[in-house]
């Protein structure tokens, strides 16, 4: 694998069709971003790619904008139940997500996309799928329901992106991912894009990319530049006020607050209604309307404090988000980086607090690991700060030795030991002698 070396400036400068290019001043795309510069042309080109990037580096643009060249120059419409491009996510946001940066790219360009989802209207995606599609957006599960159930076939599909790929295989859709994209046409082009590459993803790459470029524009695990960490040591009953002072503070203008567990999400959007701050919650036990609903109040400034679990960390996109405050530390160090990249994005700047109690100091650690940072609470490394015991109940003195127990000299006087006479123990039997066979 290689990493090209692209001077494009402008997104004139990678000939995109000109509609495209018209879009792209119209939304206020002003110049490539590292991955952009990088990724779009090899694509272009007919490579297969291996992004590495962080999130909001805009890779979104990085792998829609050549699928949407190349559809653009295709003749004719999609065959019935096909799609000539797919684009797989691991969660149902970052799929909504990707739809809506195709749709306000294609304008008044015929190009049709469609979202399949878990969570909602399974027969209106039928019907989709029946009248053939440019670009199918799926999530693994619900696309490989249909897929066996003879609603959709992949057969003509030439182009196939599989963004966040890492979270994907966390989310355990690798054998999904897999029994998909042997359907696939044989001579297709694919990328595939994560933030991190960890063993599992490279194998994955391996099984599906051919002689593919590499583009990197952060190292794996680095969190973004402009974000300034910091993480707060404190017993886990004074998180609840903490955060509240925290969330009520003029800076934290819009704020998300991640929870390990979905109940966790629901009992901290009480506790913060009862503290007086108004906030919505995205987890994977709310359908998909209740979840968009309440990413659209938090998009449009209706709320301005959104409590969401991991499902969130990589599917939200929202611009100017001040503050990214971990209520509970991630049970994986790399999703840390992806919890705080939803702030500091596309250049700008943002907070990330980390509350963190001391039963998951061990998480903090990991966490210092992976991000090659040490995260200075209060000024002072967090690494000074001593682990709870881990002793229950209440403390013992020192075990006696069986010795003792049975009335014996005890062993650690090793001199009274040797001069005592030796006695026999009454409870043990005296053993007959063995008679003699006549």
């Amino acid at each position: 694998m290689t990493t090209p070396d692209s001077k494009a400036t402008s997104f004139a400068d990678f000939g995109l069709a000109e509609p495209l290019n018209f879009a792209l001043e119209k939304t206020g795309f002003a110049a490539p971003t590292p991955i952009q510069q990088q990724a779009i042309a090899p694509q272009m080109a007919g490579s297969d790619l291996l992004g590495i990037a962080q999130t909001g580096t805009g890779k979104t643009a990085a792998f829609v904008l050549p699928m949407l060249h190349e559809i653009y120059h295709l003749d004719g419409r999609p065959a019935p139940k096909t799609a000539r491009a797919l684009i797989l996510t691991p969660t149902r946001e970052l799929a909504v997500q990707i739809n809506d940066h195709i749709r306000a790219l294609t304008g008044a360009m015929r190009i049709s996309s469609l979202l399949v989802l878990g969570g909602t209207s399974r027969q209106a995606q039928i019907r989709g799928l029946a009248r053939g599609v440019d670009i199918l957006i799926a999530t693994p599960g619900r696309l490989t329901d249909l897929m066996r159930d003879g609603k959709v076939r992949f057969d003509e599909t030439k182009m196939l992106v599989l963004d966040e790929a890492d979270r994907m295989l966390d989310m355990g859709f690798i054998k999904p991912v897999q029994e998909i994209t042997k359907r696939l046409h044989p001579r297709r082009r694919t990328a595939l894009f994560s933030a991190t590459m960890p063993r599992e993803v490279e194998h994955l790459a391996a099984g599906l990319l051919n002689d593919p470029l590499r583009v990197e524009v952060t190292p794996p695990g680095k969190t973004a530049v402009k974000v300034t960490q910091s993480v707060e040591l404190l017993d886990y009953p004074d998180k609840r006020a903490r955060l509240a002072e925290l969330l009520k503070t003029p800076e934290a203008t819009c704020s998300i607050v991640f929870s390990r567990t979905k109940h966790g999400a629901d009992r901290i959007t009480r506790n913060l209604a009862k503290d007086g701050v108004e906030a919505e919650t995205i987890h994977g036990m709310k359908s998909q309307n209740a979840r968009q609903r309440a990413l659209d109040a938090f998009r449009s400034g209706r709320v301005k404090v959104l409590v969401a679990t991991d499902i969130a960390a990589r599917g939200i996109d929202v611009k100017e988000i001040s503050h990214v405050i971990q209520y509970d530390l991630p049970d994986e160090p790399e999703a840390y980086v992806h919890r705080i990249g939803r702030t500091g994005r596309n250049g700008a700047e943002g907070i990330a607090i980390a509350l963190c109690s001391p039963d998951e100091r061990d998480k903090l650690s990991a966490i210092e690991k992976v991000t090659r940072l040490r995260l200075l609470p209060d000024g002072a490394p967090a690494n000074d700060v001593k682990k709870p015991s881990r002793r229950r109940g209440p403390k013992r003195g020192p075990r006696p030795v069986n010795a003792q127990a049975k009335g014996k000299p005890s062993a650690n006087n090793s001199a009274e030991a040797e001069r005592a006479p030796k006695q026999r123990d009454p409870s043990r039997r005296r053993r007959r002698p063995r008679r003699r066979a006549a």
